[in-house]
């Protein structure tokens, strides 16, 4: 190991692990602390890829397609796009001051780390808007609201999985959702309806109208980047015939299964009222193989489907076949 890391090992023992020096831990110790400083380096890589890939995705969507056609989308991006239309100032300025109030909130909201690396973000994205120059791509306006607001919004999800924000919206609707009771979707909505309201007297209606496609596209490709591709459904099952679902889960579906101790809620006089409650997650696409196969093991099993967001751990691939 390179005198580098060995300083940047021993750093982050001593902040992250909270631990005496390398060399005065035991070598288990040594090894356990080397692991997680490995594991650390590659979220790190993994976040920093993430981020980038994110500021390039937006400043192609915002330079090739939004500001050329003068088009504006929701968010702090929106109120920065219609106020560099409105001042005539460059875009790449606005960028950074409408966000720094949300950055501000941010850091107390979610921590500072957080705030950190939003405001590297959103600076990398200023920088880049204001130096590199991609090539406008088109004036149709509806190829600019879809793909536009396509990039555009790959660029926030990719910035939201490597734990930043280029758009601090969200922070603002966590903290007034806390402070008025309201759902996060209703203050963005709400901000949103004034944004577009604002450019439909300021610049046009048809630019309002078609703005809002950009801001639905891009909200569509955001959902869609921090999702993933396979979208998970959690599933409970209560049956008297557990075992045989269970053995069907593992052997025909191939996938991992909890069971919970459980008891009935409507009571059986002389019966054993304990039974066997099955957890298992799989993709949407399989949903329909287990409805079968528990349909023909259980007409009356009693099966409950929630969406999963993200999940990590566990048997989420299919189990290789013995």
């Amino acid at each position: 190991m390179s005198d580098f890391w060995k300083k940047l090992l021993h750093r982050f023992i001593r902040i992250e692990e909270n631990l005496p020096d390398y060399e005065n831990l035991s070598e288990y110790k040594q090894a356990k602390a080397y692991r997680r400083f490995r594991t650390a380096i590659k979220q790190f890589a993994k976040e920093a890829i993430f981020i980038i890939c994110g500021i390039f995705s937006a400043a192609f969507g915002l330079e090739s397609f939004i500001l050329p056609n003068y088009f504006i989308d929701g968010g702090a991006t929106g109120i920065a796009l219609l106020i560099a239309q409105i001042t005539n100032i460059p875009f790449h300025w606005f960028i950074l001051l409408v966000n720094l109030p949300f950055i501000l909130l941010g850091t107390k909201i979610v921590g500072k780390q957080f705030a950190i690396k939003t405001t590297i973000a959103i600076s990398l994205l200023a920088l880049i808007i204001a130096t590199v120059h991609f090539p406008e791509i088109t004036h149709d306006k509806l190829l600019v609201a879809v793909f536009g607001g396509f990039f555009l919004g790959a660029g926030i999800g990719f910035s939201v999985r490597g734990g930043a924000v280029i758009d601090g919206t969200e922070v603002l609707a966590i903290f007034l959702s806390r402070k008025l009771s309201v759902t996060i979707g209703d203050v963005i909505i709400i901000i949103n309806i004034i944004i577009f309201s604002v450019a439909a007297m300021v610049l046009s209606i048809e630019a309002a109208l078609y703005s809002m496609i950009t801001y639905f596209a891009a909200s569509k490709t955001l959902d869609f980047v921090i999702e993933g591709i396979e979208e998970y459904i959690s599933v409970n099952i209560v049956s008297v015939h557990s075992e045989e679902i269970r053995e069907m889960i593992l052997n025909k579906l191939r996938r991992g299964v909890t069971i919970y101790k459980g008891e009935r809620g409507v009571k059986h006089e002389g019966g054993n009222d304990e039974l066997d409650i099955l957890y298992t997650v799989l993709t949407r696409l399989e949903l329909n193989k287990l409805k079968r196969e528990i349909m023909k093991i259980d007409s009356n099993a009693f099966v409950v489907m929630t969406p999963v967001k993200d999940i990590k751990g566990g048997m989420i691939k299919r189990r290789p076949l013995h």
